[in-house]
């Protein structure tokens, strides 16, 4: 098992390498507007996974993907020879579609506030199904106070008096 530093840093310098060679030396055609966001490389340092995104619809990506696909051993031998480890490490290549993730929790933000706001405009319009007031107040306790004096006051019946 590697350092997980030292795994971090090759998973990062996997990234550079990635991203200056798919720049400056592939030269498909088919490759669209790339930029690699991230790599990844297990603990062993056999297999990195590279993340991409690209500017444009379905076509470009399924470009971009059979671009890097056949440019995958000049990459992996770049990779290999500027690590400096026994073994290259192989290269798999994923769409990273944060952007179709981020479009979709925005359109979710936007139900939810319509949501909300009908819920309010719902409730503007409320009554309360019972007493507006449901709870005893301190005046009506002194009324009701005021009223148990009274009738303290008033005679037995049977005509008594005290």
């Amino acid at each position: 098992m590697s350092d997980p530093a030292k795994v971090r840093r090759h998973a990062e310098r996997v990234r550079e390498l990635v991203a200056s060679v798919v720049r400056s030396q592939v030269k498909d055609p088919r490759l669209g507007m790339i930029t690699i966001t991230d790599a990844r490389i297990t603990a062993d340092l056999r297999d990195a996974t590279v993340f991409y995104t690209v500017l444009g619809d379905a076509a470009a990506q399924a470009g971009t993907a059979a671009a890097l696909e056949s440019a995958k051993g000049m990459l992996r031998s770049t990779v290999g020879k500027a690590l400096g480890l026994r073994h290259s490490p192989t290269l798999t290549f994923v769409l990273d579609d944060v952007q179709d993730q981020v479009k979709h929790i925005d359109d979710l933000l936007v139900q939810a506030r319509s949501a909300d706001a009908e819920v309010q405009r719902l409730a503007a319009r409320a009554e309360y199904a019972g007493e507006p007031q449901p709870y005893r107040l301190e005046e009506d306790e002194d009324a009701d106070e005021a009223r148990d004096e009274d009738a303290d006051e008033t005679p037995p019946r049977g005509g008594e008096s005290r």
